[in-house]
């Protein structure tokens, strides 16, 4: 059966598919394993190797992988579902396959293992860019680069080896003139010292720098994640804060969903943010920053119960402003598609005190109540509108009227029976 490369469309007319994930647990204690049946099917749709997803649940499961390319077998140690290495995927996808422009798929990865960087290139939209190497899979990438850039790397190998060659030849030949001998040195020379000068220029210099503060993100990584949840929150927070302080806040929505995802913090993004860039005129707010906070929202409930919890903490700082406008908020969340119907009835169902005294949460389910009770109603409404709906199409008929240019369309009340009527029929 065929999915959908980009899940997150629901088009049946998509055209970029791949197969579903097949995976196949052997053996048992501490050699069980699972094995991916058809990886090399699900890679080739996703034009990458098949060693990159698969290195990619290893690193996202902490687990060790092994490859057998002869014989097509990819492991990943240790029991895990299909279903869970299916949604694994989806992050490969949008992290190493998906075009950040126009989500397209067709891309290319084309590595520079001088420079240690990674670049993206999409056939659809033309995009051009460099991929955020903070990942460990990039670790995996710069050593095991696509076929294509791998041949280009053995031709500069092949070609190296053969100015080698030629030098080593000329270096062996019979004892000739002096200047015969040394006249290759005498060019190679030269060149070094054409590329010494170019390295030691002003833009050069800042580029290397560039690269060296790119290693140590990479280095600085792991040991980011070691550091206890608290910690990483408070990082996440200052970097939110820097952003705000520094007047990029308004185009910064990707740099804060990604530092979040770097520090495994994104559930908990909704929670900082409106503390940071919520305040008393939050309804306009909702709708200066609802990009940043879609992209922590949308489809991730638990995101959301933390936006809950954030709204709370808002209204507690400005009680006074917000306490009397606290269902209209809701609605203003609501109708932005931050939060989820079934979330916000479950979150109406019991008062809690993890953000805001009991008394006050009493104080916000109460002022939220009306706006609550009309997302019931218009629930119950909804399920009951399919049985009114033929009903409603029988007592409708269009009126033709000469002196309007349009159709008017009249409600008929259906007739009463005979057991309803309380007029004399006789006297009719």
């Amino acid at each position: 059966m065929s999915i959908n490369v980009n899940r997150n469309v629901s088009d049946q007319f998509y055209r970029y598919k791949m197969p579903r994930l097949i995976a196949k647990v052997e053996g048992k204690g501490n050699g069980i394993k699972t094995v991916i049946v058809n990886m090399v099917d699900v890679a080739k749709a996703l034009n990458r190797p098949p060693t990159y997803p698969t290195k990619f649940f290893g690193c996202e499961l902490g687990a060790q992988t092994q490859f057998d390319t002869k014989n097509d077998r990819y492991i990943v140690n240790g029991s895990h579902e299909a279903n869970k290495l299916q949604d694994m995927l989806d992050g490969f996808i949008r992290k190493f396959v998906l075009c950040p422009e126009c989500e397209n798929p067709e891309t290319d990865l084309h590595v520079n293992p001088k420079k240690q960087t990674i670049g993206n290139s999409c056939k659809a939209c033309g995009y051009r860019g460099m991929l955020d190497t903070r990942h460990k899979l990039c670790t995996f990438i710069l050593k095991n680069p696509p076929e294509s850039d791998n041949g280009s790397v053995k031709k500069e190998k092949e070609k190296k080896n053969r100015k080698k060659g030629k030098e080593n030849g000329s270096g062996n030949g019979d004892a000739g003139s002096r200047n015969d001998i040394d006249a290759p040195d005498v060019v190679d020379g030269d060149d070094d010292d054409e590329d010494w000068a170019e390295e030691t220029t002003e833009e050069a210099q800042r580029r290397r720098m560039e690269e060296i503060s790119d290693h140590a993100k990479n280095l600085t990584l792991t040991e980011d994640l070691e550091k206890t949840l608290e910690e990483r929150v408070n990082m996440f927070y200052n970097f939110v804060k820097q952003k705000r302080e520094s007047g990029a806040i308004d185009s910064a929505d990707k740099e804060i969903l990604a530092e979040a995802e770097r520090l495994d913090v994104r559930a908990m993004g909704p929670l900082i943010l409106s503390e940071l860039l919520f305040n008393e005129n939050i309804r306009d707010q909702i709708k200066k920053y609802k990009r940043h906070f879609l992209r922590f929202c949308c489809n991730d409930k638990k995101a959301q119960k933390y936006l809950l919890g954030g709204f709370e903490c808002v209204v507690k700082l400005h009680q006074a402003q917000l306490l009397p406008r606290v269902p209209i908020i809701l609605k203003d969340l609501y109708d932005a598609d931050l939060l989820e119907e079934d979330i916000i009835l479950t979150w109406a169902e019991k008062v809690s005190k993890k953000y805001v005294s009991k008394e006050l949460a009493k104080e916000i389910h109460a002022k939220a109540a009306p706006f609550v009770k009309w997302l019931k109603e218009a629930e119950e409404e909804s399920e009951g509108s399919g049985e009114e709906e033929e009903e409603d199409d029988e007592n409708v008929k269009v009126v033709y009227s000469s002196s309007a240019r349009e159709l008017k369309v009249e409600t008929v009340q259906p007739e009463k029976t005979e057991e309803e009527d309380d007029l004399d029929i006789d006297a009719i």
